[in-house]
């Protein structure tokens, strides 16, 4: 399960997200990005959050920790901004936190060279979870300390807002033609070899089993919250089965900006203090 802390102070409203996460500070000392029950896309994106969250943390991806972060909705009475003091109001009780990478950049293709294998592992887990929102158009990549880490994962899981469809959404093609890593040739074989046998049904259902159940509860259609999870795990058991032969990495839409001189290709790797060549 996730850690309990609670929200002591909030600092700032990113704007570049959608659903306006804020930077918040808790009881713990740490300092987050907080996204809200009370947001447009609802719980049902911080579900995904932590599942999606689970899974590549486990898998060997670097993804932000999470935390399960309760909040007063009275911290938001002294917010002048009208727009985030209504969505603090309408998320008092438990939202999620993501750990702040302090100094952490944007990715930028043209500044940061990322290996074939790390490549194909990345979009081999944006299959996997149906991710559409790692795009050259919104990345949700940072780079941190040198590293590249993956945010953002609240559009994913697309088929738990039509459960009835989840069996077919399984085994729908991912198209990676317009993935942010598609220009640095994604090694998929090496990328499925690796990470196929780590995802075990075990490790798919402990994942699972992080989302707390308030998240969980009153969905239409299942008995409780364990009902939820076990409809998570099987669609993320069967999404898996022949994973590789779904992907496509065909030529990007033609809306997509020249790969302008100096555009970072597979061929450029990183060295051992992190700077690209």
């Amino acid at each position: 399960m996730l850690t309990e802390v609670t929200a002591t102070r909030y600092v700032t409203p990113l704007r570049e997200g959608g659903s306006l996460p804020g930077i918040v500070e808790a009881d713990d000392l740490g300092t987050y990005v907080m996204k809200f029950t009370g947001a447009g896309q609802g719980r049902k994106s911080l579900v995904a959050e932590v599942i999606c969250g689970g899974l590549a943390r486990r898998l060997g991806l670097r993804v932000p920790d999470l935390v399960a972060m309760w909040l007063d909705p009275v911290i938001g009475l002294g917010e002048p901004d009208q727009e985030v003091q209504q969505l603090l109001k309408a998320s008092g009780g438990l939202n999620l936190g993501m750990d702040f990478l302090p100094g952490s950049l944007g990715f930028d293709p043209l500044a940061y060279a990322v290996d074939p294998l790390e490549a194909g592992r990345v979009v081999w887990f944006d299959a996997l979870v149906g991710n559409v929102d790692r795009s050259w158009r919104n990345p949700n990549l940072l780079v941190w300390h040198g590293d590249l880490w993956l945010i953002d994962h609240g559009a994913a899981l697309i088929w738990h807002h039509n459960w009835p469809g989840a069996t077919t959404s399984a085994v729908r093609p991912y198209d990676a033609s317009d993935h942010a890593l598609a220009p640095f040739g994604p090694d998929l074989a090496a990328a499925s070899a690796e990470l196929k046998p780590r995802l075990t049904p075990e490790v798919i259902a402990a994942a699972v089993a992080d989302v707390p159940d308030a998240w969980l509860a009153d969905e239409p259609g299942f008995t409780g919250p364990d009902a939820v999870r076990d409809s998570y795990a099987a669609a993320l058991v069967a999404r898996s089965f022949g994973l590789p032969e779904r992907i496509t990495l065909g030529a990007p839409t033609p809306d997509r900006p020249s790969q302008a001189p100096g555009w970072l290709t597979g061929r450029l790797h990183r060295t051992t203090d992190g700077s690209a060549r």
